[in-house]
């Protein structure tokens, strides 16, 4: 009997040495799948569901449906006997399985559907059940975990749950998007689908015998949550997730347009969770404590240009939001509940998490014509840190003079930025110093705090923010932030998309027609434009992929065809009818616009439809990569007549696209030539800039014409150059890490040296 029982407590022993280990495996494992799981299937529906913002968005509110969904099922689950929660968790993962290996249904968007309708529904029938139940893991674990008593604290295991998101998101780009097809990055997901259930099967074995004869809330006496803290774990969950969202934003529409970015911020807010959740409280407690001073620094500039200093400035943005999203995620730690109530703290966390992803993703581009989200964020975190008393004897000073105090960073705010005093030399940075120490003497009440904190934003150009809005010289749309400015030397209109420019116009007379920009006469399509109005029949028929400010209109002659294809609407807005632009009111008032994706658009058009197909849609920080693959040839080769004309933009500070095209084309049999345009000083028109443009004919004839009606210009027509080992792009397989340019190019001009 002593025997047996000696043994039993050896096995019991020796299961629980494995039991945190496994936990933390199962924990890190799922959250990996989860965060590998959105980009690969954002990847393979990209090609049938277009770029439209609507699609995403709402693509954006399935995902996040899903999560809070999976952290709910993970709540209510809890409630029932561990060995029955075992049993279904379990069975569902076999009922999901049903879906593997993970992908899109063969469901097509039909024609006359909208794809922001149609795309959720498309997606949840594709990877629904599978997100559903991989998204539990988290907090269901930590339960399980927590039924044994002996094994201590379960939060920190939410910490190796966001070191699995974490390497799940770098995972992506870094390893799987440039080595593995979209088939193969889908086995080796169910691959790891399996894994995980395994790894389920064996914890759910850990459970203690006496906790599978009892409901685990039927002893445990845990205070009720009260209205008051719930409502305080949403809010400290959806400031940091907002957050996140509005840094992404203001760092490329603001500071500097650049690929992947977007990895950066994200990637902060993860390891926030890591360290908030860790059991050892060092580093958390170091920089809550800390956080008000980063938010006086860094976040005070929130409202400031930037651009001018890109490196300095997204650098703080990015220790700021690291430095909010620990200490808020410190705070929510230390409100913890007991472990019998861990899942309805989860589930209020996810509650939160939507709530700021929403405002950013949704409300924010409709409500405000700038990142206003971001300092209203920033405002909502000083009202929430945790805070010490920097200087404790404030707190004493009789309440009048505090309030004065409080009160006069708005006139100083005012003074700093020029609004009621004509300041110059070092005054205005007096002022916002001045902000900054009354600041600091509130730092431990937060009401104050926040006011001042305000004030020190508005200081640094804040007031120069709402001047514009009132103007009206900014449209904000889901792609991002337009700006119009008028400009006297030479006398010019410009629009910019946050610090890249998308279009200028001449204002001088009779330049108001002349092509600017990438669009000059001399350039690549200028040259096929002029091309085309010789070799082709009347009325030739042109396309456009991307508007920007109409400028290629400029080029239309007398009886041809012009279709424009635009997927942002106040683009629309902004080069037709706004009357701010008026080449397409000068030069091509009948030109068709069709709004979408443009290569869903393109495809349900009737075949030869185009002599001339002029692709325009790519930016610095965001490469449509479904315009350029062999597929997406395609689809333009079949819209263009056998003799037609396509030429494609590829002007890119960060990657070298030349490669991309040039093997398209010589696996597909186009004639191919690149044309790279410097601007002569001999030029009289100003506001030229450099451009690239690709010329691709299944037609050598045409390429050759192309060329010939080039000949007299200094720039001539190259072969394109592959780079070795370089396979190109495909719907399957593409990524842009094998074409970053020289890292120095990513450099201010001032910084990047002798290259």
């Amino acid at each position: 009997m002593t025997d047996s029982r000696t043994v039993n407590l050896e096995i019991a022993e020796r299961k629980e040495r494995w039991a945190r280990p496994l936990f933390l495996l199962t924990i890190l494992t799922g959250s990996f799948l989860l965060f590998l799981m959105q980009p690969m299937i954002a990847k393979m529906a990209l090609p049938r569901l277009g770029g439209a913002p609507a699609v995403w968005n709402s693509a954006m509110l399935v995902y996040q449906a899903l999560l809070l969904g999976g952290y709910a099922y993970a709540h209510y689950l809890s409630r029932l006997r561990p060995r029955r929660q075992a049993g279904i968790h379990l069975a569902l993962f076999g009922v999901a399985a049903l879906w593997l290996p993970v992908g899109l249904g063969a469901g097509v968007l039909p024609a006359n559907a909208s794809p922001a309708f149609w795309a959720p529904w498309f997606l949840i029938a594709s990877i629904g059940p599978l997100f559903f139940i991989v998204s539990a893991q988290a907090p269901l674990m930590q339960r399980w975990y927590a039924l044994e008593s002996a094994r201590g604290d379960p939060y920190p295991l939410y910490a190796a749950s966001n070191l699995g998101s974490f390497a799940g998101l770098l995972s992506y780009p870094l390893l799987f998007e440039p080595y593995l097809t979209l088939q193969h990055q889908s086995l080796a997901w169910t691959t790891g689908y399996a894994l995980l259930v395994l790894l389920v099967a064996l914890c759910a074995l850990t459970i203690p015998a006496a906790a599978v004869e009892e409901k685990p809330e039927a002893d445990e006496k845990a205070p009720p949550l009260g209205r008051r803290r719930i409502l305080t774990w949403i809010v400290l969950a959806a400031v940091p997730s907002g957050l996140m969202l509005s840094t992404t934003t203001h760092l490329t529409t603001d500071i500097v347009a650049m690929p992947m970015l977007w990895v950066v911020p994200l990637a902060l807010y993860l390891l926030s969770f890591v360290i908030a959740f860790a059991e050892r409280r060092g580093p958390a407690d170091f920089i809550t404590g800390v956080a008000p001073l980063v938010l006086l620094v860094a976040g005070g500039l929130a409202l400031h240009d930037g651009s001018q200093q890109p490196l300095f400035t997204g650098t703080l943005g990015l220790i700021l939001l690291f430095a909010i999203a620990v200490a808020l995620h410190t705070r929510m730690y230390r409100l913890r509940p007991e472990p019998s109530q861990l899942t309805s703290f989860y589930l209020f966390m996810a509650t939160g998490g939507v709530i700021g992803g929403i405002f950013c993703a949704i409300v924010a581009p409709f409500v405000f014509d700038w990142a206003y989200e971001h300092p209203i964020l920033l405002i909502g975190a000083a009202a929430l840190l945790p805070q010490t008393p920097f200087v404790p004897a404030a707190e004493r000073w009789p309440l009048l003079v505090r309030c004065a105090l409080v009160a006069s960073t708005l006139f100083l705010s005012l003074a700093a930025d020029g609004r009621i005093l004509d300041l110059d030399g070092y005054w205005p940075l007096v002022g916002s110093v001045a902000i900054s120490l009354i600041a600091l003497l509130f730092i431990g009440n937060r009401l104050f705090f926040a006011f001042c904190f305000a004030a020190l934003m508005m200081s640094y150009g804040g007031w120069g923010r709402l001047v514009q809005t009132g103007e009206g010289v900014r449209t904000r749309s889901y792609f991002g932030i337009y700006t119009i400015g008028d400009y006297q030397e030479p006398r010019s209109r410009k629009l910019s998309h946050g610090t890249t420019l998308h279009g200028v116009q001449n204002l001088a007379p009779g330049l108001e027609k002349e092509p600017t920009s990438y669009y000059a006469r001399r350039s690549g399509v200028g040259h096929a434009m002029r091309t085309a109005a010789f070799i082709y029949p009347q009325p030739a028929k042109i396309g456009v992929v991307g508007l920007g400010t109409g400028t290629l209109a400029c080029f239309a002659q007398p009886g041809q065809q012009w279709s424009f294809f635009e997927i942002d609407p106040a683009m629309v807005r902004i080069a037709r009818d706004s009357g701010q632009f008026t080449f397409l009111r000068r030069c091509a008032p009948q030109a068709k616009m069709i709004l979408g994706d443009a290569r869903l658009s393109l495809a349900r058009a009737a075949p030869a439809s185009f002599n001339l197909l002029a692709i325009d849609a790519f930016s610095s920080d965001s490469v449509p990569m479904h315009l350029l693959t062999r597929e997406a040839l395609q689809v333009y080769r079949r819209a263009l007549t056998k003799d037609g004309l396509l030429l494609i933009h590829i002007s890119n500070r960060y990657l070298d696209l030349e490669p991309v095209l040039a093997q398209a084309a010589k696996a597909d049999g186009w004639h191919a030539a690149l044309y790279e345009y410097v601007p002569a000083e001999s030029e009289t028109t100003p506001n030229l800039s450099v451009s690239v443009w690709i010329a691709l004919s299944r037609d050598p004839e045409a390429l050759l014409a192309l060329k010939i009606f080039s000949a007299e210009d200094a720039h001539v027509w190259k072969d394109l150059v592959s780079r070795p080992g370089f396979s190109g792009w495909s719907d399957d397989h593409a990524s842009i890490l094998p074409l970053l340019e020289d890292w120095r190019n990513w450099l201010p001009e001032q910084l990047r040296g002798d290259q």
